[in-house]
């Protein structure tokens, strides 16, 4: 059940991570996100407040690279809301260029938001929800980690490693009651990729339909660990 849940959802105020703090409050949970931008997350609370209410929602700024800014948030959350029952590890970036082109700020870049972002988001988790007797931490990785390709070394190597960050660490927490999954969404309608969706790219998956998948773990009774979702467009352009 996901009814009166606390759910954190870093870069919350946008994308797949806004679409998830829609779907998470449309189903009766009380929602923080967190991201860099005053600005956007301040738009994105109004929106959201919308569905639930002022109450049921919190913004709280926090760049996932710092290990203090995920634990200040998260401990700001927990006091509003009482504590914290739903992670979703969502805050993310690409650079798409080759290596012999990325520099060594980029490939940290993308490794301290995408990798160590994640971590520190599960790290500050685990007191929380021990002290609440379980919870959910869903990590949102990408199906380029499985299927890599040119110009997306740093990218696909991030996600390859929250793969298995994901699978070590849901074998450490799950007789906390903690469950741990990971969701690996194929080409999805956003700017993520530094260019606005237009009608050619209407054969995606919509953040919403990822938030779906995130929101429907969450409803799994408690004796189940869905712990690896793939999702992918049905029917993408055919390769000649």
């Amino acid at each position: 059940m996901i009814t009166d849940k606390v759910a954190v959802v870093t870069g919350g105020s946008r994308g797949i991570g806004f679409a998830t703090a829609r779907a998470l409050l449309q189903r009766g949970a009380r929602v923080a996100i967190a991201a860099t931008s005053d600005v956007t997350l301040r738009e994105a609370a109004d929106e959201l407040e919308k569905i639930s209410g002022s109450a049921a929602v919190l913004a709280v700024r926090a760049d996932v690279r710092s290990a203090a800014d995920v634990e200040q948030a998260f401990s700001t959350v927990a006091r509003h809301f009482g504590g914290i029952d739903v992670v979703v590890n969502n805050a993310g970036i690409g650079l798409f260029r080759s290596v012999a082109d990325t520099t060594i700020e980029e490939w940290r870049q993308v490794i301290d938001t995408n990798v160590s972002g994640v971590f520190h988001g599960c790290r500050a988790a685990v007191p929380h929800m021990r002290t609440r007797g379980g919870g959910w931490i869903i990590n949102i990785s990408s199906l380029a980690s499985t299927n890599a390709f040119a110009d997306g070394a740093a990218y696909c190597a991030s996600k390859a490693a929250v793969n298995a960050f994901s699978e070590a660490f849901m074998q450490e927490v799950r007789h906390d009651g903690i469950r741990v999954a990971y969701v690996m969404p194929g080409s999805v309608r956003t700017d993520f990729m530094a260019r606005s969706s237009s009608a050619s790219d209407d054969w995606k998956l919509a953040p919403d339909d990822v938030a779906q998948v995130v929101a429907d773990l969450i409803a799994h009774p408690t004796r189940s660990l869905p712990s690896r979702v793939e999702i992918r467009p049905a029917r993408p352009p055919k390769k000649h």
